[in-house]
């Protein structure tokens, strides 16, 4: 078990003070650490690190103390015992791939070390690439390279700060397999930093939100990201539609209150909340949990029906991107097979689907 407590203050010539305000145990297994940027995620994994000082507080590990300013006590970053992969790799580049991972086996005997770089190739699966140096590895190896020698030397607790950016869907998927298949073997805490929501639902045993240096939500994934209660949170996530709007009625025997969007004679109907009429509330909107038809639907239990135009239409990948005028502007994604069975181009005149709870009510930052 890791346990966190400290407050971290920076102050830069003409912005706000940020202040990095954390308390939280981390268990052993997978925490994914999410957010916006600016939020503070990597900081606290430095913190963690023994690379920067809080300016309070406390990091222990299990029984031993690795921070405690009341204490005077600093552990020295390589005696913490933490493996850390850092968004920008740090490899050393005049060294092969087995001289990176071995660089922090010094201490082991040479048949020891060989074992155990002879391993850890192979959980990779990097054996092939043993005697190349970092210049000549493509972006997937240099990740796997990386997370090798973080790992190689059995550290009490692993910090990932973004190891997989830039790289594709198909390679991302399978480095995450390697991981998790070398971390089902160690009951070690594991924080990652991600803003992929892919990555999220495929590692993350826990979610932990950062908000401005503060712990906002915690708990599962889905729990989490697909209902957040914060407007920073509901754009990390990758909510779309954000939109601010004035409560107009309560309906409490309908469980509903209906709502009008600023700017516009756009009105939903969204969950009954404790904000009174006349007051703003912010929404959030997946593009995905929004129906399209092009034939006014009824006998529905989706209790928002709105009228729209397609504005423009964009495909991305495996996905359709739609914007669509409805009062205000919507993005709505369909598949491409939808797109071609709805024939739909620019100016199609089409109806939207909204289930009431799709549409979040979340606070304002």
């Amino acid at each position: 078990m890791l346990f966190v407590e400290i407050e971290k203050q920076f102050r830069t010539a003409g912005a706000a003070a940020f202040q990095l305000h954390i308390q939280e145990e981390f268990p052993p297994g997978f925490t994914v650490i999410f957010g916006p940027s600016g939020a503070g995620k990597s900081t606290l994994l430095d913190c963690i690190a023994g690379l920067i000082s809080p300016d309070k507080g406390k990091v222990r590990l299990r029984e031993k103390v690795l921070y405690d300013r009341d204490q005077n006590i600093c552990v020295a970053p390589q005696h913490r015992g933490i493996g850390y992969v850092f968004q920008s790799l740090a490899l050393f580049p005049h060294l092969s791939v087995e001289g990176n991972i071995a660089f922090g086996l010094a201490k082991f005997q040479p048949a020891e070390r060989s074992e155990r770089v002879q391993r850890i190739l192979e959980t990779f699966h990097i054996e092939r690439l043993r005697q190349r140096k970092p210049p000549d590895l493509s972006g997937g190896e240099k990740q796997r390279v990386a997370l090798a020698r973080s790992v190689i030397t059995e550290p009490a607790v692993l910090l990932l700060d973004e190891p997989l950016t830039g790289l594709d869907q198909g390679l991302r998927r399978a480095i995450l397999e390697d991981l998790r298949n070398w971390s089902a073997e160690r009951p070690i805490p594991i924080l990652y930093v991600t803003h992929n929501r892919e990555e999220v639902d495929a590692i993350g045993h826990r979610v932990v939100v950062l908000v401005d240096g503060r712990i906002r939500e915690k708990g599962l994934p889905r729990q989490v990201l697909d209902a957040p209660r914060a407007l920073a949170l509901a754009q990390a996530a990758g909510f779309e539609n954000l939109f601010a709007a004035r409560v107009i009625e309560h309906r409490p025997a309908d469980g509903v209150m209906r709502v009008s969007v600023d700017g516009s004679h756009c009105e939903l109907e969204v969950p009954l909340g404790t904000v009174h009429p006349g007051e703003t509330i912010q929404l959030a909107i997946r593009a995905g949990d929004i129906l399209i038809a092009t034939q006014l639907p009824y006998g529905l239990s989706a209790r928002n029906v709105l009228p729209g135009t397609v504005q423009t239409i964009e495909t991305r990948g495996t996905m359709v991107h739609l914007e669509v005028h409805a009062g205000v502007r919507f993005i709505v994604h369909v598949t491409p097979g939808a797109l071609r069975s709805l024939d739909l181009v620019a100016g199609s005149v089409v109806w939207l689907v909204l289930k009431t709870h799709s549409c979040h009510v979340v606070a304002a930052d």
